[in-house]
């Protein structure tokens, strides 16, 4: 059967996130439900990050495979058909070799959060960014998360039911700028932990208030102690903005598969 790479964006709110659940809509089953309408079989779509309940993304990766080919542009116009109401879109589809996994050939994920630090609630934002109207320092911020990028063991970062083999995560980036209103922090890894992303922003906004210095956040590091860190940050402002592949999957330099497969937030 061949197989399909595809890059998806979509809203979490109001679903149950991206992983099929008995308790709601999950981008899983809405995407392979447009797909069984599609192609008149039942598909399973494997996704490369298994993103939370309220959690976005503009980059997501999942696989699908077809009972037979079809051009991609006809795939994905009958998908974004099929998927309305909700808000999933496909935004690519790519034929790919059959040995290529959306999970297991990752080799990074990139995430974006954004808080909107303003007085003002946001209108045509609501449900896509953490609301925080107290100015923060957003200079501390970035020196603290400079004290988390590395090889570490993130357990003070790690959400108390994680089911990842090891808390021991290396993290490529972690960057805090202003945009405007806007501050946008950046972070990139293999994998991550889960929760992993919200608590660390959590914990920076502690820096930003003036609560928490850089210092306070490599003594949570050291920790290993989940209570040592900071509040885990609400999901709304964070998105899976990247999966990251080898270039060609024949490529004899291509990374191992992931430890967890990217479960995060």
């Amino acid at each position: 059967m061949p197989r399909y790479k595809l890059t998806v964006e979509y809203s979490g709110t109001g679903l149950v996130g991206w992983q099929r659940q008995p308790n709601g809509p999950s981008v899983q089953s809405i995407l392979e439900e447009a797909f069984a309408n599609f192609s008149g079989v039942d598909v399973y779509i494997q996704g490369a990050g298994r993103t939370d309940a309220g959690v976005h993304a503009t980059g997501q990766v999942a696989h699908v495979d077809l009972p037979r080919i079809y051009p991609p542009h006809e795939i994905r116009g009958a998908a974004n058909f099929f998927v309305r109401p909700w808000r999933v879109s496909v935004v690519d589809v790519q034929l790919v070799d059959d040995d290529f996994h959306a999970r297991f050939s990752a080799v990074g994920r990139r995430y974006l959060y954004r808080i909107l630090n303003r007085r003002a609630p946001p209108a045509l934002d609501a449900g896509q960014v953490w609301h925080i109207g107290i100015p923060l320092d957003v200079d501390a911020m970035a020196a603290a998360a400079a004290r988390l990028v590395g090889h570490h063991d993130f357990t003070s970062f790690r959400a108390t039911e994680c089911q990842a083999r090891s808390p021991t995560k290396t993290l490529d980036q972690l960057e805090v700028h202003r945009v405007g209103d806007e501050i946008r922090i950046v972070t990139a890894a293999r994998s991550f932990l889960h929760h992993q992303v919200r608590n660390m922003v959590g914990t920076l906004k502690l820096v930003g208030l003036g609560k928490w210095t850089p210092d306070d956040v490599s003594a949570a590091l050291a920790a290993r102690d989940r209570s040592a860190a900071g509040p885990t940050a609400i999901p709304d402002g964070l998105y899976l903005s990247e999966v990251m592949f080898p270039p060609r999957s024949d490529d004899p330099a291509a990374a191992a598969p992931s430890d967890d497969g990217g479960r995060d937030h």
